[in-house]
């Protein structure tokens, strides 16, 4: 994970002593860890990132006792619950902090019930020196190509890191779980990418990137990165669209 300034370190101490205490929690097997976060320590990705993202993976019953020992995590490491949804687990957690004006909530959200076609791996997160349930990185990639749309059809909101990680992903040539988009969108993958590439093309701007990658990247990196980002996403975007079709 990139450290940026000393106030995204202390944000960082906090997210590590988070999930160490989930993880290290044997009530909370069920949690398998995902999202940026994770896809930072784990090495497949080179951004800050804020939150801590799950999916669980145990049965629907369980969630209120899940929900409990959750609070019961947090209290004990100091935290507050700022704020928490009553419809799924999500919490926002204050951690103390002298400069008022600084960051100091930090987010957990955890999906359920996850995708079916999600593959998950026990990955070494040598950051906190555990051994954790992770989705793969397939799993990450595509989740995160569907998370573009269906960030805007929920929330009707667009997050300029999501097309970083996918520019990301595709330049390191990642593989993507195939069955993950079919199962969360309805479509194959041909029609899924082109109505991908044209959200994109339509709906992302210069601004919305710089609003959510100018605190997650260094300041010299997204200056290169923001001219090109957009028509660089977009060229991976058909060009896989060609290439499906011709593998057909």
């Amino acid at each position: 994970m990139i450290t940026l300034n000393s106030q995204d370190a202390i944000h960082k101490a906090w997210l590590y002593r988070v999930l160490i205490a989930i993880v290290d929690n044997s009530n909370l097997r069920g949690l398998y860890f995902k999202g940026g976060t994770c896809a930072s320590m784990a090495g497949f990705l080179d951004r800050f990132s804020v939150d801590l993202d799950f999916d669980y993976v145990g049965e629907k019953k369980y969630l209120t006792k899940l929900r409990y020992e959750l609070e019961n995590t947090f209290e004990n490491l100091g935290l507050e619950i700022k704020d928490a949804s009553v419809k799924v687990p999500q919490f926002f957690l204050k951690y103390p902090t002298k400069n008022i004006s600084a960051r100091n909530t930090l987010k957990i959200d955890i999906n359920f019930p996850p995708p079916k076609a999600n593959v998950y791996k026990a990955i070494r997160l040598v950051d906190i020196d555990r051994v954790v349930i992770c989705q793969d990185i397939a799993t990450m990639f595509a989740n995160k190509l569907v998370a573009v749309l269906d960030r805007f059809d929920r929330n009707n909101s667009i997050a300029g890191r999501d097309i970083y990680d996918i520019h990301h992903f595709f330049i390191n040539d990642y593989d993507y779980n195939k069955d993950v988009i079919i199962e969360r969108t309805g479509l194959n993958s041909i029609d899924f990418f082109k109505k991908l590439s044209a959200f994109i093309t339509d709906q992302i701007t210069e601004t919305i990137l710089s609003q959510d990658l100018n605190q997650l990247i260094p300041y010299e990196r997204f200056n290169k990165l923001r001219k090109i980002l957009k028509r660089e996403t977009i060229m991976f975007l058909n060009d896989e669209i060609v290439r499906l079709k011709n593998s057909k």
